[in-house]
C-alpha cells in the first residue's frame, strides 16, 4: 500500500498557504510580464518595451514565438485556479497581439504598446484580489456618522430655539 503525505480528507493547508502560492504566482508574472514587456526604455521618452516586439520584428517566426512566451501567464493563471472567464480574457489578449504583431512595422508598434504579458498579469491580479479578498473591506464611516449626528442635533436645537 503507498503511503501519501497527507490523507484524502485533510485539509489542503491554510488560507494563508494559498494566498501565499497566488502572491508568488503574480511576483513571477510580474518580472515576466517586465521582460517581455517593458524592460527596456527609448531615451528621451516614456515608452518602454521589452523582448516580444523584438522577437516580432523577425519576419513570421517572431509573433509566433512572442505567443508561445505568452502562454506562460495562461499556465499560471490555470495554475492559481482562475475562473474560465479570466482565462478566455487572457487568452483574447495574446490573440490579439498576436494578430496585430503580424503586420510589418505597424504591428510592432501595436506591440510596444499593448503589452499583452502585463494587461493578462493585472487581469489575474484583479481577480485574484477579488477571490481572496485581498483588498480591505471598506470600514463603516464613524467620524462622518457623528459628525452628521451633531449637525442634525444642532440643526433641531437652532429651530427649537427660534420657535
Amino acid at each position: 500500500m503507498r503511503e501519501t503525505s497527507n490523507p484524502p480528507d485533510a485539509p489542503k493547508g491554510p488560507v494563508s498557504d494559498l494566498k501565499q502560492k497566488e502572491r508568488d504566482a503574480l511576483r513571477r508574472l510580474d518580472t515576466f510580464s517586465y521582460y517581455t514587456d517593458s524592460n527596456f526604455r527609448i531615451p528621451f521618452t516614456g515608452v518602454r518595451f521589452g523582448i516580444s516586439p523584438m522577437l516580432g520584428l523577425i519576419p513570421g517566426l517572431g509573433d509566433f514565438a512572442g505567443l508561445i512566451l505568452s502562454l506562460y501567464v495562461l499556465v499560471e493563471a490555470r495554475r492559481v485556479g482562475a475562473s474560465g472567464k479570466v482565462q478566455r480574457r487572457i487568452i483574447r489578449n495574446m490573440l490579439v497581439e498576436f494578430l496585430f504583431g503580424l503586420f510589418p512595422v505597424i504591428g510592432d508598434a501595436f506591440d510596444v504598446l499593448f503589452k499583452a504579458n502585463t494587461r493578462n498579469t493585472e487581469l489575474l491580479r484583479a481577480y485574484l484580489h477579488e477571490q481572496l479578498e485581498i483588498e480591505p473591506k471598506r470600514r463603516f464611516p464613524w467620524f462622518t456618522f457623528i459628525w452628521l449626528c451633531g449637525l442634525i442635533l444642532l440643526l433641531i436645537w437652532v429651530i427649537i430655539m427660534l420657535f
